[in-house]
């Protein structure tokens, strides 16, 4: 299932920042997005999961394709491990928990509050709900921030494994996951001059803006 960007301009808080951005993304494979703070990575993403509207241009992808992951891990503080994972597999009528548990290094916590877990911790279960929503795209905001380098490494086998399975990955990262990946530099899409755009965070996610 294929992702396609044509000539995409986005917009944060009201000024366009990116425009002209193009770029396809098949089935398997992974694209790394670089450039510098603030540049309008996140903007970008968020505007390809429909997070957002565009000023511009289109993105064309099936219904439903998309999980989108950021930087909060917007889970349910009062439930478990094993509920949180549970209630998302629901959501989407999956019943992967139990291998979201064991790819994510998180059986030994199934039991335990999400109120309770370390940061690090939080992050391997936020990233988990990945595994349970059986969405082939996968948008990646910064996804090992708090990840240990023993966690970022399991992480990336689970991106391999994603895309060894016929899914596709685009991501903003500083970090080498280990990936087979195409990367796009987006300084020669910078917006020349600010002029106005689509209301950044027009829309939120079902997840309290962490996934769609």
């Amino acid at each position: 299932m294929d992702l396609r960007v044509d000539q995409l301009a986005v917009a944060r808080g009201g000024v366009t920042v990116l425009e002209g951005v193009r770029f396809a993304l098949p089935a398997g494979r992974g694209l790394v997005l670089r450039g510098p703070n603030g540049i309008g990575k996140t903007t970008l993403l968020r505007t390809v999961a429909g997070l957002q509207p565009a000023v511009a241009g289109s993105v064309s992808v099936a219904p439903d394709a998309i999980a989108y992951a950021a930087h909060a891990d917007g889970l349910k503080a009062t439930l478990t491990v094993a509920e949180n994972l549970r209630f998302w597999a629901a959501v989407y009528g999956t019943a992967a928990v139990e291998d979201a548990l064991g790819r994510m290094n998180l059986a030994e916590l199934r039991d335990r509050q999400a109120a309770n877990l370390s940061a690090g911790q939080k992050r391997r279960l936020g990233l988990a709900r990945l595994l349970v929503t059986g969405r082939p795209i996968w948008v990646l905001d910064e996804p090992t921030v708090s990840l240990d380098t023993a966690s970022v490494q399991l992480f990336g086998d689970v991106v391999r494994g994603h895309l060894g399975a016929g899914g596709s990955v685009l991501i903003a990262t500083h970090i080498d996951l280990g990936l087979e990946a195409d990367v796009l530099e987006l300084g020669p899409f910078k917006a020349i001059g600010p002029r106005g755009g689509g209301a950044g965070g027009a829309f939120d996610a079902a997840f309290g803006g962490d996934f769609a």
